[in-house]
């Protein structure tokens, strides 16, 4: 097979200063830079559709499809490392430079580039400041209309062994992002990149080796489902796994690995059960911050491995975020992160007004300082959602518009964030458009299968779609996957609507019962417990929850529930129309 000549757009990169870390502490550079390459550099050339030529030692040579493939690789992994390096003195930073050419190559039988345009993306990289990406004028053209980056213009530069001078562009990444460097005597005040974690190889506790590959699955799916969670940074398996089998000194594994969080367990069979212990430890400290134990009988392997994943990766979603805001109120001057993590953490505390009002607050001053914050902004529409479809505000039109903006303005930002559809979807179940909001709610699900969220939300939308009698089977997929959520009153109290709009008001009290047991802040809860109650003609009771659902809005009346229901399916007028009834029985207000 004789060579190819073809135009290719061409990425070279390499570490800057790699021979002084290397002698400096040769270990831990190795480590990081595995963990790197691993964790951000693959992933970002394969979602950006490149294909590594070859590594060069410290280095790597990179072909893609087009030029904007190649800069938007290049900016997100320069914009990673950036976080990545948050907090490390100046002596333990890895710092890339990165060089993009567009130029003729010739293709070796074994898949090797040669030629003046690998040349010429070699040199373009030696040139780059650290941190920084350098273009070629031919790759420049390919871009500047594309991509709402800005570029300087360098001039032409001669560089090493190329004929004649090339004019080079770098790319202006995000100043304000960058970390500041940190003395070496000065104590470093960033730590590790927020929600930052790794998954460490599970102990085999069984004595049998032939369990050795249903452990490490247990670990390597974990890491899998938490490396989908927008905003995490999950060191790889292949990093997690140099630990397995030597003893551990989980601080040291925090410093070495940049991370803030450690999950660590152990898996144990004994005849027909299997037992898996999973703990939750602050890097920093060595604290433990939660833990837990899964029973299960020994059924089929595969299919117990995916419910313990599933179990574990909403657990720790839902401790992490609790885990970072603890963080961020000791922030002397808190950036948008850390209010993005105290506000989800108030949000988590229950839909009360006060509860939603500071959430609110919080997400409002995130995004200000950073108007691309995704976070944030479903921050903001999942406040602006809760609000119009819970406490029936005036303004409830205008508080869903605004909530579907924000998330709109998110998606655009994160197309493929799992968190985003689910919020759209919610937004279009309150607005008459049940099917669009199932429709979004499979989307999450199939960008995160264990969002348990999104199944009970599917479940609401059977509701508004008049076909009440399958929410329950939905509400159950939810609490399966995550048994000990924090919104596990909210999903009950859906359930617990269904069976009130089927006149099954005795199974409506139990379902609704468990969701106030898990939230008392819910007025919602309340307010369906007393027209369930008042349809049955427990009068006195459904009369005393109708006024705890007031004290915590005492905004409700009846003419707003009736106004808020988003459905002109008949069955789903008749069940709302059944709740009506109950409502008036129980006593609450009609205007």
């Amino acid at each position: 097979m004789s060579e190819t000549r073809k135009l290719a757009a061409i990425l070279a990169t390499d570490v800057v200063g790699y021979s002084r870390l290397v002698q400096a502490d040769e270990d831990r550079t190795l480590v990081r830079l595995r963990a790197l390459r691993g964790d951000l550099m693959e992933p970002a050339i394969a979602v950006h559709r490149g294909r590594i030529v070859k590594r060069t030692g410290d280095g790597a040579l990179v072909e893609f499809r087009s030029v904007v493939d190649a800069v938007r690789c290049a900016i997100e992994v320069q914009n990673g490392m950036v976080e990545r390096n948050a907090g490390l003195p100046a002596d333990r930073r890895i710092e890339f430079r990165i060089g993009i050419h567009l130029g003729d190559v010739v293709e070796e039988p074994d898949g090797d580039l040669m030629g003046d345009g690998v040349n010429t993306a070699a040199r373009l990289e030696g040139i780059a400041e650290p941190g920084g990406v350098c273009l070629s004028e031919d790759a420049h053209r390919q871009v500047r209309e594309k991509l709402k980056h800005e570029f300087v213009d360098l001039g032409e530069k001669a560089l090493k062994n190329i004929a004649r001078p090339i004019r080079v562009y770098a790319v202006k990444l995000n100043s304000e992002s960058a970390a500041p460097v940190p003395s070496d005597d000065a104590p470093t005040k960033q730590g590790p990149p927020h929600f930052s974690i790794v998954v460490l190889p599970f102990a085999n506790m069984s004595g049998d080796p032939d369990q050795e590959y249903f452990v490490d699955g247990v670990t390597e799916s974990l890491t899998t489902d938490l490396s989908r969670l927008h905003g995490t940074f999950v060191i790889g398996r292949n990093t997690a796994f140099t630990y397995k089998g030597r003893p551990v000194d989980l601080k040291q594994i925090g410093r070495d690995l940049n991370v803030r969080y450690v999950v660590e367990g152990s898996v144990q069979r004994s005849g027909a059960r299997i037992r898996v212990n999973v703990q939750l430890i602050d890097a920093e400290n060595g604290n433990h911050l939660w833990a837990e134990r899964f029973d299960k009988r020994l059924a089929d392997l595969f299919d117990m491995q995916d419910e313990i994943v599933a179990r574990l990766a909403n657990a720790l979603t839902a401790r992490l975020p609790a885990a970072e805001a603890r963080r961020a109120e000791r922030a002397s001057n808190p950036g948008p992160v850390d209010l993005t993590v105290q506000a989800w953490a108030r949000w988590n505390k229950g839909f009360t007004p006060d509860n939603l009002a500071e959430a609110r607050r919080l997400f409002g001053r995130a995004v200000a300082l950073d108007p691309a914050n995704v976070m944030g902004l479903l921050g903001i529409a999942a406040v602006d959602m809760i609000f119009a479809v819970s406490f029936y505000p005036e303004d409830r039109i205008e508080r869903l518009a605004a909530a579907e903006t924000a998330v709109n303005r998110a998606l655009s930002l994160a197309p493929d964030h799992a968190i985003a559809h689910m919020v759209l979807g919610m937004v279009q179940l309150h607005s008459n458009r049940a099917s669009q909001g199932i429709r979004e709610c499979e989307q999450a699900l199939e960008l995160n299968r264990n969002l348990a969220g999104a199944h009970a939300q599917i479940g609401n939308g059977k509701i508004y779609l008049g076909l009440a009698e399958d929410a329950e089977a939905h509400i159950q997929e939810a609490l399966r996957l995550s048994p000990h959520d924090t919104f596990i009153y909210l999903w009950c109290a859906i359930a617990g609507l269904a069976k009130l709009w089927l006149c099954k008001e005795d199974e409506a009290v139990a379902w609704l019962r468990r969701s106030i047991e898990a939230n008392r802040n819910y007025p919602m809860s309340h307010f369906f417990l007393a027209a369930a109650l008042g349809r049955l003609g427990r009068l006195a009771e459904a009369q005393s929850e109708a006024r705890v659902g007031l004290a915590i809005n005492p905004t409700f009346t009846i003419s707003r529930y009736r106004a808020s229901v988003s459905s002109d399916n008949p069955t789903a007028v008749a069940g709302r129309d059944r709740v009506i009834d109950g409502l008036r029985k129980a006593g609450l207000p009609e205007e």
